[in-house]
């Protein structure tokens, strides 16, 4: 204003740029508005991106038979799209978790001043600031009621840092699944097929690796990590301030951050292009012990119990295990025995 640097005419830093505020309410305001609009700008999107691309694969694998697997061994039979469908499902809940916060993110503290009580701030400073910032964020902000509450604790940050943790679980989950399925290519399970992303070893030729399932299995450990950190910072309120507010919001937007990036590469460079090995597949179906588990309401479960020992013992089908005990005969048995109509018992 044409004034030396230092001049407190006729701006005074305190009188008039820091007028009706403090940084003790400005600072966790500032925190709640970066955390709206970072969840609604970069996260919502990309796990709206992620959802579409797992909904579409679940779609398209709706009648793919596979075996599904409980403690890591082979169960009874279900399709891709029903294990497609569900991570779809993960997602989407992980969606709405974040959007049952917002509420509470888009309640604001300004106008609390030093402790919040609201000393030297005119009456409907807060509901002002708050149409304000609407205004320009885009977003509906509500004056907190309590700026006691929002002041001295952080529990909507620590509730939004909770739901970036269990979309952290749910991503993780959902990769680690896909790498084991597409293990392999000769020796593991080899049921899917993942994309090639054009790196490979750089001591065993050809060798490719599942590096965007690793990259999201590595950012849900930092939010993991984060979470703790945010947790911790949380509760270190001490009477009218809590002054872990840094530490505590590098980490929200940190993990906010991570997870919209591997969202996005996951949904994109990974589950995209992804597909099944049908001929595999259909092998292990063809080849599953307990596919008898059908026969449980119509021979009882001991007799099922001893064809499943004799074909794994003898290394023969369960079918050819079935007959030879003399339980069902090869009609009888091709009859009962339906891998796809047990993906659908209701059904049949």
């Amino acid at each position: 204003m044409g004034q030396p640097l230092g001049t407190k005419a006729p701006v005074h830093p305190n009188d008039h740029v820091n007028r009706s505020q403090s940084s003790n309410d400005s600072f966790p305001t500032v925190m709640h508005i970066a955390t709206v609009q970072e969840l609604r700008a970069r996260l919502l999107p990309a796990l709206a991106e992620l959802h579409g691309q797992l909904a579409i694969k679940a779609s398209a694998f709706a009648e793919v038979l596979k075996i599904g697997r409980t403690h890591l061994m082979d169960a009874v039979p279900m399709t891709m799209g029903q294990a497609f469908d569900a991570f779809a499902r993960q997602i989407a809940n992980g969606m709405a978790r974040l959007e049952s916060a917002m509420p509470r993110l888009c309640v604001l503290p300004q106008g609390g001043t030093a402790v919040g009580t609201g000393l030297n701030a005119p009456v409907g400073f807060d509901a002002a600031f708050c149409a304000q910032a609407g205004a320009l964020a885009g977003v509906t902000f509500s004056p907190n009621p309590s700026k006691f509450e929002g002041m001295a604790a952080h529990d909507a940050l620590v509730e939004a840092s909770g739901a970036l943790n269990v979309v952290a679980v749910s991503m993780m989950k959902i990769a680690n699944d896909i790498r084991l399925l597409g293990s392999g290519p000769r020796c593991g399970l080899g049921e899917l097929i993942i994309p090639n992303d054009g790196l490979t070893s750089s001591i065993m030729p050809g060798k490719r690796n599942p590096t965007i399932g690793e990259v999201v299995v590595q950012a849900a450990f930092q939010v993991m990590g984060n979470h703790a950190t945010v947790t911790a910072a949380g509760a270190s309120g001490n009477f009218e301030l809590n002054v872990a507010k840094p530490v505590l919001i590098y980490n929200v937007l940190q993990s906010i951050r991570i997870l919209a990036d591997s969202a996005h590469i996951f949904a994109s460079r990974l589950i995209a292009d992804l597909d099944v090995d049908r001929a595999r597949l259909a092998e292990n179906v063809a080849n599953a012990l307990l596919v008898v588990t059908a026969l449980n309401p119509v021979i009882g479960y001991d007799k099922v119990a001893q064809i499943t020992t004799k074909a794994l013992d003898a290394g023969m089908t369960p079918r050819e295990a079935a007959i030879s005990l003399g339980h069902l005969t090869g009609e009888d048995y091709d009859r009962l025995v339906n891998p796809a109509l047990m993906t659908r018992p209701q059904a049949g």
